[in-house]
């Protein structure tokens, strides 16, 4: 049997690959393979409202487990609501939706040996045979590039108490700092559930867990959050670019992480995974040469347009002390609303640059311009 098209992983932006050609081409016979038991893994996804155009929350919203008025950020000297909706996609509504839209064609504990533009061989040695196949095995070294990185432990806790959280805490920074811009993040899921998450900006991609979950421990205690039940957790360890070239995939078409669709300084990727299952929901025909021409002129672009982006992860990352990068955050929140949702969405204006730009620098002057012309890959 052979099908139109093969989406091999079925992380978060294959999911949004299938669900979309299933809502605009029901009648196209997509496969997809899964090494692990559930598709979406164990992460939790999260996008603010403006990164998303109407049409796409429209479509996307049976995914979303969790939508809030806004959220909050914490500074040792600012604390700030943005009132800005904010969506959560768990992994748990993530998987029964695909489950339910691909029925048969989720091969779920199917590892595979080897990918083609056209064919799929699975561990057994079954070749499998579409017009397209989708790599989307999550992110690979790519050649050339600087990063940072961010690192993450999360854990889901069933607590002995409301914790009277009415919407997320995007960043609490007043803990400390560890060699790192460090921020607790906080999503109230049910009234007594709680995702807290330890997370550090850092230069090394180290994540010792143990040490994350003793200082989660330690956060609850101190603000009063009485752990009972540990439902979940989850870690991660994303890049952050610095500098480099765009990324280049021969002619394998790839989706996500693995095709360097992410936003820079944040990591998120759902909005750029959103704008692939769309792009590629609109071609008229699905083929392996049109896919990856297709797939590189989006990553190509992408890389291009966050330039900026790249450029304030320097100067995050190479300027100034890593105990003191909270002060570039805190600076960052002190701008408007409008800037903020541009800056998450990845559509920062002329003037928005500037607004960031300007004003007392939270870093040495000539440290930043060191790190500014410092696009090298050491």
């Amino acid at each position: 049997m052979s099908w139109d098209l093969i989406l091999v992983g079925a992380g978060l932006a294959n999911g949004l690959i299938a669900w979309r050609l299933k809502q605009r081409h029901p009648q196209m016979k997509i496969l997809m393979l899964e090494q692990g038991a559930s598709p979406g893994g164990n992460h939790t996804w999260s996008f603010h409202h403006h990164d998303l155009s109407a049409a796409q929350h429209q479509w996307i919203a049976p995914l979303v487990a969790h939508r809030w008025p806004g959220y909050q950020v914490i500074f040792p000297e600012l604390m700030r609501d943005i009132d800005q909706p904010y969506y959560t996609v768990s992994a748990e509504r993530f998987a029964s939706q695909l489950r339910e839209a691909l029925g048969d064609a989720l091969w779920l504990n199917c590892p595979v040996a080897d990918v083609a533009p056209d064919s799929v061989q699975l561990a057994d040695g079954t070749t499998l045979r579409a017009r397209a196949v989708i790599d989307g095995r999550g992110q690979q070294a790519m050649p050339g590039w600087r990063c940072a990185w961010q690192l993450f432990v999360g854990q889901e806790w069933r607590l002995a108490e409301p914790h009277g959280l009415t919407r997320p805490l995007l960043m609490d920074a007043t803990v400390a700092q560890h060699n790192a811009y460090r921020f607790f993040y906080l999503l109230p899921l049910t009234p007594d559930t709680l995702l807290i998450e330890d997370t550090r900006f850092s230069n090394a991609p180290d994540l010792p867990a143990e040490q994350y979950r003793d200082a989660i421990r330690q956060y609850a205690a101190q603000h009063g959050l009485a752990l009972v039940q540990l439902l979940r957790e989850e870690t991660g360890c994303l890049p952050l670019t610095l500098a480099g070239d765009a990324p280049l995939h021969a002619s394998q078409p790839c989706s996500g992480m693995r095709a360097g669709l992410f936003h820079a300084v944040t990591g998120y990727s759902l909005p750029l995974a959103a704008q692939l299952a769309d792009a590629i929901a609109a071609q008229d025909r699905i083929d392996a040469p049109g896919l990856h021409r297709l797939v590189q002129a989006i990553a190509t672009r992408q890389w291009r347009s966050q330039g900026f982006l790249r450029l304030l992860n320097r100067m995050l990352f190479l300027a100034g002390q890593a105990d003191r990068r909270w002060q570039v955050m805190q600076k960052f929140y002190r701008l408007p609303d409008a800037t903020i949702a541009r800056f998450y969405a990845g559509n920062l204006t002329l003037t928005d640059k500037a607004r960031i730009l300007t004003g007392k620098p939270p870093v040495p002057v000539f440290g930043a311009l060191r790190a500014a012309i410092n696009t090298g890959n050491k």
